[in-house]
């Protein structure tokens, strides 16, 4: 479960652009593997990987969906024999907050979810099977796990941030406006990032590749961009790359993105704990049509902070200009890499919502710093890292111990 909720959620947003009929075949429910004398069927397999392939998850689907339901019977088993069960009311919260993360309520993430053939049944058990896992092994670890306060100076001081960093990055953003397109970008993308190593090779590759604005100046960003104004899985690559290296594929939604290490240095200033942006969104029906980037290159003209949105919305429906405050770890990816590039005052037209060109502006740049280090919430986090431990290792002994057949 943890692999699955790594991967990209932000495209789920758009699920109702191409529907799927859900298919009814004949041997649907024919097993296709049994895991101690419970099988796990063809259904249920195909709903697995249409599940994965809607979180865009690379490799073998086939085979990462038949592994993820063979380790899930194995985990609502031992919940069984742990005598752990789930109430409706715990797995309604779970589904909630599992459709949050996609900024949806659970009957529209459920009716999202339809659109593209996967059940409401599938969601539940998908749903289930994590938060069972869970209890199981605090249950069967938590008592086992205590974390002193030696462990948790330990974390301090490693984690303390005695000064921030900033990257030069360039980018090349490929179209994946459908499932065929999202698949050829993918495949370009890891083409890419495999075989670019030279700053020059890159900026080639994004003028002959790349959608965005940047383009025209092989992808380099405008700005050195401060890690902690990066979305996370993005900051977490770029920590780990040599400058010329090139960043795995990244979903956001309607797009892949990789990115170039051009430049890593040290700021000699603290790094905030996290960064609040406020950011307007002015929709403009139309798209990318001409007639919409006309529209927009006025609004672009008449305005120089985002309280003139209002003005340029009045008398029109309220629900086009919406303006945001949030945690930048919160803000949607696609959002925060636009915003990253922008300075408080200054406008992106490059992302679009359904129909409508996204004018976006951002209003200001808040870092937030944390005053004391929270103990309580590392030594939590060190308890969850040690139980996840433990758990990978309690899911091994099951599958070595398991009796697997496959018809």
């Amino acid at each position: 479960m943890i692999r699955v909720y790594r991967a990209m959620l932000a495209g789920l947003v758009a699920l109702c652009l191409s529907p799927v009929a859900a298919p009814a075949q004949t041997g649907a429910f024919s097993p296709v593997v049994i895991v101690n004398e419970r099988p796990i069927t063809r259904y249920e397999l195909e709903q697995r990987i249409k599940i994965l392939e809607l979180f865009r998850t690379t490799g073998d689907v086939e085979k990462r969906a038949m592994e993820d339901l063979i380790d899930d019977r194995l985990r609502m088993e031992a919940a069984s024999r742990t005598g752990i069960s789930l109430t409706p009311e715990m797995t309604q919260a779970g589904m909630a907050e599992f459709a949050q993360r996609t900024n949806m309520d659970v009957p529209t993430f459920i009716q999202a979810l339809a659109a593209q053939g996967v059940s409401e049944e599938t969601f539940r058990d998908f749903i289930n099977a994590g938060m069972a896992w869970r209890e199981v092994v605090a249950a069967r670890f938590g008592p086992r796990v205590e974390i002193t306060d030696a462990e948790v100076d330990r974390a301090l001081s490693v984690t303390s941030r005695t000064g921030g960093a900033e990257a030069q990055l360039a980018e090349i953003i490929l179209p994946a406006r459908d499932p065929d397109e999202a698949a050829r970008s993918e495949a370009l993308a890891n083409q890419l990032a495999e075989s670019v190593t030279t700053v020059g090779a890159f900026a080639a590759a994004a003028r002959e590749y790349s959608l965005s604005s940047t383009r025209g100046n092989g992808g380099r960003l405008p700005r050195a961009l401060p890690l902690s104004e990066l979305p996370p899985p993005i900051r977490a690559q770029i920590l780990t790359l040599a400058p010329g290296r090139v960043t795995d594929p990244i979903s956001v939604p309607n797009a892949v993105a990789i990115f170039q290490l051009i430049e890593l240095r040290e700021t000699g200033l603290e790094e905030p704990q996290n960064v609040t942006l406020e950011y307007a969104t002015y929709l403009i029906p139309g798209g990318r049509s001409e007639a919409a980037l006309t529209e927009a290159a006025s609004v672009i003209g008449r305005v120089d902070t985002c309280k003139d949105l209002y003005g340029v919305n009045k008398g029109q429906a309220p629900e086009r200009l919406t303006v945001n405050s949030l945690p930048s770890s919160e803000v949607p990816r696609d959002v925060a890499l636009e915003l990253a590039k922008l300075d408080p005052g200054e406008i992106s037209t490059a992302l679009t919502r359904g129909s409508n060109l996204a004018l976006l502006m951002l209003c200001a740049r808040t870092p937030v710093y944390e005053a004391e280090p929270d103990r309580a919430a590392i030594r939590a986090r060190l308890r969850n890292q040690r139980l996840g431990a433990y758990g990978e290792g309690y899911l091994a002994e099951l599958r070595a111990d398991a009796i697997i057949l496959y018809p």
